[in-house]
């Protein structure tokens, strides 16, 4: 678009280019667009300059300068009095979420799981197919009105049968996202890529506030990705915009911040400050926080190299630092802390792996509720009894234990960046990530965002470290166990055994998948998220 004969420019416009399906007229009204329009107008700016922001601090960590607690919001952390708004209806008891993406079939079952809450999930656990986002927004808006059904192919009809379904906590994507089915056209008729973020929160906002609201519970949002106390104000700002926007009361919006990179772990207290109004806790998103601190010392020498992604558990230093610190942080102001997701699923033909599972799972659960956070998430629902009983143990009759205010925590900012483990990189490791990685990869291109591979849930998150593991180990000139040097031949070796291992047919995505593996892992550079480069380059659907 260009500016008028009369020198005025085109008033900022949405533009949809991705196929429109059955029912997608509902979702993408015209007035759910100007809705969402007047988001980009007034905030797209903005998040540029957040983004920008994120650059200039991972230039700052690679160039020897470590994150420490920030000078100029002391008085914030210093301040006893201020508290969040805490829990909205239907979050008061969050002991056991589900967490899983928003096509029909997931929704129905994530419905009658039995957890208290679920995580519908468009961000990590989608992969962002034009037909995953729109039809994940149908499905909760049908699920918000009691009216969602799904008939698989083989004919199996799905419904929703709960008496008690759990309260949705919806996560959109991540301010370094775009939707690039939808375009946005500027006041200086630039046309870009809309955000991802403005897109999926903006949808479901616009069309399930009120019947949310008539449902007896409230709009509730998971927020990924953040890494600061302004990334925070800009969300919260968006939420403020959106209630006055469609007349619904300001603070009726709940947020989640998933503090999952290592610089939002020193701004834990300004996040929650800058969301006071919107907040309802924070949670401590565990594999993208260790993908964060690989990627922000990535480059700084062998001390801050990991071993074995199997190996970084949560009991290693610089891990337990961070969840004690945010159990601490949550519980002094008034919000929940939200513990994280163990990978280890069940598999219902395999007894001996489902008892390892629940074994592990367990275990992980006793030490959260043990800590002070207030729930947890799993990604499968047999894993729910396993959870609840952990924390039940802890809570009893009691919905939560924000109460329980851990001054006993002392966290120092070198204790957040403490990653000395003391173990060492197997080649079974290496092997491990490399595999995980494409497999992941291929089935993320042909649309499928959380897979099952070898007993684990794995998602983007845990793809981004196997793949910065490799491209930390080959920078780094590191070594095996066993001798064995980490090089970029060692890597095509094991691409090309992964890809002599696994079942090929006809239309698989695994030549693309070993593709974006190489250019995320054994490039020079590195990008700062895989998804980026595979989402603009290869996933085509439209």
């Amino acid at each position: 678009m260009t500016p008028t004969a009369t020198g005025t420019a085109p008033a900022p416009t949405l533009t949809v280019t991705g196929t429109l399906r059955d029912r997608y007229d509902e979702i993408l009204t015209p007035e759910a667009l100007a809705f969402v329009g007047d988001l980009h107008l007034r905030f797209a700016g903005r998040r540029h300059d957040r983004l920008a922001d994120r650059m200039r601090r991972r230039f700052e960590i690679g160039n020897g300068h470590d994150p420490r607690f920030r000078d100029d919001t002391a008085h914030i952390r210093d301040d006893p009095d201020w508290r969040v708004a805490g829990a909205g209806p239907g979050l008061h008891d969050r002991r056991v979420e589900i967490t899983g993406p928003t096509d029909p079939k997931m929704t129905i079952n994530a419905l009658n799981s039995g957890a208290r809450v679920w995580l519908a999930d468009q961000e990590d656990a989608t992969s962002p197919t034009w037909r995953n986002v729109i039809e994940g927004q149908l499905s909760l808006f049908d699920a918000i009105r009691g009216q969602l059904t799904f008939t698989s192919p083989e004919g199996k009809r799905y419904e929703v049968t709960a008496e008690r379904t759990p309260t949705i906590v919806m996560r959109p994507r991540g301010w370094h996202l775009t939707e690039k089915h939808i375009d946005f056209t500027d006041r200086n008729g630039r046309r870009l890529a809309a955000s991802g973020s403005l897109v999926d929160f903006g949808l479901y906002f616009f069309h399930n506030a009120q019947a949310l609201i008539d449902n007896g519970v409230g709009p509730y949002f998971y927020l990924p990705k953040l890494e600061s106390a302004e990334e925070a104000r800009l969300w919260d700002d968006v939420f403020t915009f959106s209630e006055e926007a469609l007349g619904i009361p300001h603070g009726t919006i709940r947020a989640t911040v998933l503090i999952e990179t290592l610089p939002a772990a020193f701004e834990m207290e300004e996040i929650l400050f800058e969301l006071r109004d919107h907040c309802a806790g924070l949670n401590a998103g565990r594999w993208d926080y260790i993908f964060s601190m690989i990627k922000n010392y990535r480059g700084r020498g062998a001390r801050f190299v990991l071993p074995d992604r199997s190996q970084v558990t949560m009991t290693v230093p610089f891990m337990r630092a961070y969840t004690e610190l945010l159990v601490q942080t949550c519980h002094k102001r008034g919000a929940f802390a939200i513990g994280g997701m163990s990978a280890f699923i069940p598999n219902r033909r395999d007894p001996e792996v489902t008892a390892q599972a629940f074994e592990k799972v367990a275990a992980d659960k006793r030490r959260e509720a043990g800590d002070g956070f207030d729930g947890t998430w799993v990604a499968h629902p047999d894993l729910i009894p396993v959870a609840q009983a952990e924390f039940d143990a802890v809570l009893g009759e009691r919905p939560n234990q924000v109460s329980r205010q851990r001054p006993d925590v002392t966290v120092t900012a070198s204790q957040l960046i403490d990653v000395h483990i003391g173990l060492p990189i197997t080649t079974a490791g290496v092997y491990g990530n490399v595999s995980v990685a494409i497999r992941y990869l291929e089935a993320w291109l042909r649309g499928q965002g959380a897979v099952a591979i070898d007993n684990l849930m794995e998602d983007a998150a845990t793809a981004e470290i196997s793949r910065s593991q490799v491209w930390q180990w080959i920078q780094q000139d590191r070594v095996t166990d066993d001798g064995t040097p980490i090089t970029r031949e060692l890597a095509e070796n094991l691409i090309a055994r992964v890809l002599g291992e696994v079942e090929r047919t006809d239309g698989d995505r695994f030549d693309d998948a070993a593709e974006i593996f190489r250019e995320v892992a054994l490039g020079q550079d590195f990008p700062a998220f895989l998804t980026v480069p595979a989402y603009a380059r290869f996933l085509d659907e439209g």
